[in-house]
């Protein structure tokens, strides 16, 4: 046991740090299914022509009854998603803070995005045209366990507003995550078919993906589940849009002139928040060869001081990784690490709840490593970064672009060297590039990938794009 336990009727989500099970959901059948998509498909019809400034109106409404829902005891938000997916409950307030911060912004920029485009400077006499932003129908968003609001709030808040109805399938370890939101979005006064919460199979999620009536899909997760969405999107009927955010193995750059001790800080907290389990975590660290030593000896310093406990514990800040799986996943990639040169710098004996056969996982920083290691390729997601020399800026340009991925990256410098990151910033394959700070999404800038990071934008003013398609309107007023 340890990820969530499934069957053909139903899914239980077991929590990592004490192997229990916590909830269990049933799942729905295919007509039961098929009946669900179209009731949603028939209320965003509906839902559509209401009025944007009171779709916007119900949307800060939702804020409201959101964090009321935070500050109570009764749900404990905090408790809730510690124990379902492992993280600190010291660490639970911040994604929480983000949540409503994204979409605070993407309500108050939702009415220009969504404005009608006029092209009164270039109509001849007599002609009038403008782009109108029309909802797609039906949105599909399938969100991950590992930031389940906020990773989930990129793509359904902006849906509903621009008029669309939503389907919220939560990972099957955060189940409550969803409910949460949708019963805030609901108590708001979003029609309770427009936003609904579907606990699927993986078999289920393939017939929903394929449903006719599901006009686009919004997927957050694995490379591996994000080819099986877009297979089962090129497959079915019709043509749908796919928006697929998915892993990343990003790196960081720390020149010579880096700020030592702010770097160091900022790049354990990057590389072990969360236990590392994040698509933006810092996993690679390329440091210049002038700095590295006294980097590397503050940076191994600053993790032994890490507390790994019960995540319930607020002085605990490195929690368990999700499951027994991922765990041995992690231990494995390091010890194919050591034995192919890399050295451990970080004695395992500091954390004696990291046993073999439980969740927890030792934070680990290792050294000697280059790109022949999986440990420096493959995504760890977990509490483990690998540190390489480098002695040039274009060498560690290079290191950095020799991935599958392109998420973000980090480059970390004198202030003063502004034009120096800029020119770094345009060689390096990303979707984000960071001047001296990392794992974070600003809910204005456009949150993307290349390579196998994925496709599509979330967030910013081109998140309503995304989940928009364009109208022309073209008339000839004057016709004699």
């Amino acid at each position: 046991m340890s990820q969530p336990t499934l069957s053909t009727t139903s899914q239980t989500t077991i929590t990592p740090h004490n192997q229990q099970p916590l909830v269990t959901r049933d799942y729905p059948t295919e007509a039961e299914l098929d009946g669900t998509i179209a009731e949603a498909f028939e209320a965003q019809k509906a839902w559509a022509k209401v009025p944007l400034e009171e779709r916007i109106r119900i949307g800060w409404k939702f804020i409201d009854e959101f964090k009321s829902l935070a500050q109570s005891t009764e749900p404990d938000l905090a408790l809730e998603l510690t124990l379902q997916m492992g993280r600190p409950i010291s660490q639970i307030k911040a994604e929480l803070d983000g949540f409503l911060e994204r979409a605070a912004y993407m309500l108050s920029i939702a009415h220009e995005a969504l404005a009608d485009v006029p092209l009164t400077d270039t109509d001849k006499p007599g002609f009038r045209r403008f782009i109108k932003r029309i909802p797609l129908g039906v949105v599909l968003v399938i969100a991950p366990w590992n930031y389940p609001y906020l990773t989930s709030i990129n793509s359904v808040l902006p849906a509903l507003i621009s008029g669309n109805s939503v389907l919220l399938k939560p990972s099957p370890q955060t189940p409550l995550t969803a409910e949460r939101f949708t019963s805030a979005l609901v108590s708001a006064g979003v029609p309770p078919d427009v936003v609904r919460v579907v606990h699927l199979s993986p078999e289920l999620t393939r017939y929903a993906v394929e449903n006719k009536n599901v006009r686009f899909v919004s997927f957050t997760g694995s490379v591996g589940g994000g080819k099986k969405v877009e297979e089962a999107a090129v497959g079915a009927e019709g043509f749908k849009g796919v928006a697929l955010e998915l892993g990343g193995k990003d790196p960081a750059y720390v020149r010579a002139d880096a700020d030592l001790e702010y770097t160091v800080n900022e790049l354990v907290d990057g590389a072990m928040y969360n236990s590392g389990q994040s698509c933006c975590a810092v996993e690679r660290i390329y440091v210049h060869e002038s700095i590295y030593d006294p980097f590397v000896e503050k940076y191994a310093n600053r993790v032994k001081k890490y507390t790994l406990s019960d995540p319930t514990l607020p002085e605990t800040n490195l929690g368990p990784v999700v499951s027994l799986a991922s765990a041995e996943r992690i231990r494995k990639q390091v010890e194919d690490a050591v034995k192919a040169g890399a050295k451990k710098l970080i004695p395992e004996e500091l954390f004696p709840e990291a046993k073999i056969g439980t969740t927890y996982v030792a934070p680990q920083v290792l050294v000697n490593v280059d790109h022949s290691m999986e440990v420096m390729m493959e995504e760890t997601f977990g509490p483990v970064v690998g540190i390489q020399k480098v002695s040039s800026d274009s060498e560690a340009i290079r290191l950095m672009n020799d991935s599958d991925y392109g998420l973000t990256a980090s480059i970390w410098t004198s202030g003063s060297s502004e034009e120096a990151f800029l020119g770094i910033a345009d060689e390096v394959e990303t979707g984000t590039v960071y001047l001296n700070r990392c794992d974070y999404l600003d809910p204005a800038l456009a949150w993307t990938g290349v390579k196998d990071s994925g496709r599509g934008v979330s967030l910013s003013r081109f998140g309503y794009d995304q989940l928009t398609r364009a109208k022309s309107v073209h008339m000839k007023i004057k016709t004699g």
